[in-house]
């Protein structure tokens, strides 16, 4: 527990603030290199930050965490294009530097192990941007993954096949995943994890007072030497019991 370092602010806003602060300042020496990013709605105002800062980014190498399999490959909302769109173009990362799975059930599987064996090649991950599901989930590590598993393609929990709906307006609802693997994720360097909202409570609950166990993949990062967490008090709740998070 000590590793791990919480911080709690009233509002997203202020977290997203306080968290890319912190980004920029693991990501501005040129000598990081490698960078992983997840997709979805909650690091998005964190990502448009970074890119208003006019930062000198160029020296970075992206890597997207997951992807969804069988949404269309020029879906602007599954995760290769919306890093793309919202974090590479913004930071005027070089596209050939950018590395993401393809989400074509065909390919999905061979390109999320060439995907990761690319970052061991490259000499593994300085920094990891996660958002916390709300299973407590890691990328599409669901629960019951191991803090030893690789990259995969996966079945997914009905509770991610549910938010994966939400998130594209119904006009998709996958229901398998190619994602990153925890020990990847775990050998990074350093970790930034983000988790808003009452919904998001459970699971940070989990995370950090249940047990540290596969049954909450994001529980592993309490061993974590260098993870930094950041909640608003919605989602921090049971973590702060006597704040109202209304």
């Amino acid at each position: 527990m000590a590793s791990l370092q919480i911080e709690i602010l009233q509002i997203p806003e202020d977290a997203n603030k306080a968290a890319a602060e912190l980004l920029a300042e693991w990501v501005l020496p040129p000598g990081v290199r490698n960078v992983m990013l997840a997709a979805g709605n909650t690091p998005l105002e964190l990502y448009r930050r970074i890119g208003s800062l006019g930062l000198r980014l160029d020296h970075l190498r992206l890597h997207a965490l997951d992807e969804y399999v069988g949404v269309p490959v020029d879906e602007p909302r599954n995760c290769a294009n919306l890093i793309r769109r919202t974090a590479v173009e913004p930071w005027g990362v070089p596209p050939e530097h950018y590395f993401s799975v393809s989400s074509d059930p065909a390919e999905a599987g061979r390109s999320v192990l060439d995907h990761e064996r690319r970052i061991e090649d490259a000499g593994g991950l300085d920094v990891v941007v996660l958002g916390l599901g709300q299973n407590g989930h890691l990328g599409f590590n669901e629960p019951g993954s191991t803090r030893d598993c690789g990259a995969r393609v996966l079945d997914l929990d009905p509770i991610s096949v549910e938010a994966n709906r939400k998130w594209f307006g119904g006009d998709h609802a996958p229901s398998r995943g190619a994602t990153i693997g925890m020990k990847t994720l775990l050998s990074a360097r350093r970790v930034l994890v983000m988790a808003y909202g009452l919904h998001k409570a459970a699971a940070v609950k989990a995370m950090i007072l249940g047990p540290c166990s596969s049954s909450c993949p994001a529980s592993f990062l309490r061993d974590h030497p260098h993870t930094t967490l950041f909640l608003d008090t919605a989602a921090a709740v049971d973590l702060l019991p006597e704040l109202d998070p209304k």
